[in-house]
């Protein structure tokens, strides 16, 4: 099974002590399973812009996260899939930021498994496969 990670899943190993057994089960991903979407590096991006450890968080960024996961962009093929599950939500009053909407398109398209520790916001999707592995390791809140 390959993975796209959300701004939450990615954020959580940046911590200073992110979950252990969330750490452990990301070590048994192969290298070539793990994805993430152009609009979460945006959005990590933003974050450490408005750190105030921004030189810090924008080095974590471009030297622990860049180059151990495969980025997919936001393209017409996905933008496509966003469209249609952003009607579908609209016509049943589930509302979704567009960034998330964005992310789960992504995902949906290359069909990868998402991991959040969201599942409130992702789980309005019913195309949206989601992975728990970071919610069970997060335990119950």
């Amino acid at each position: 099974m390959a993975y796209l990670f959300d701004t939450d899943a990615i954020s959580e190993l940046l911590r200073p002590r992110p979950v252990a057994t969330y750490v452990s089960w990301l070590g048994r991903v192969p290298r070539d399973e793990q994805f993430t979407s152009a609009v979460v590096v945006g959005e990590l991006f933003k974050g450490a812009y408005r750190s105030a450890a921004r030189e810090r968080h924008l080095e974590n960024i471009e030297q622990l996260i860049l180059p151990t996961v495969t980025v997919l962009p936001f393209d017409t093929a996905v933008a496509r899939v966003f469209g249609r599950i952003r009607a579908e939500l609209e016509e049943r009053g589930q509302l979704l930021a567009d960034a998330d909407l964005q992310i789960a398109a992504t995902a949906v398209h290359h069909g990868l498994e998402l991991v959040t520790g969201n599942l409130r916001h992702f789980g309005r999707n019913q195309d949206l496969a989601i992975s728990r592995a970071l919610i069970e390791a997060r335990g119950p809140d």
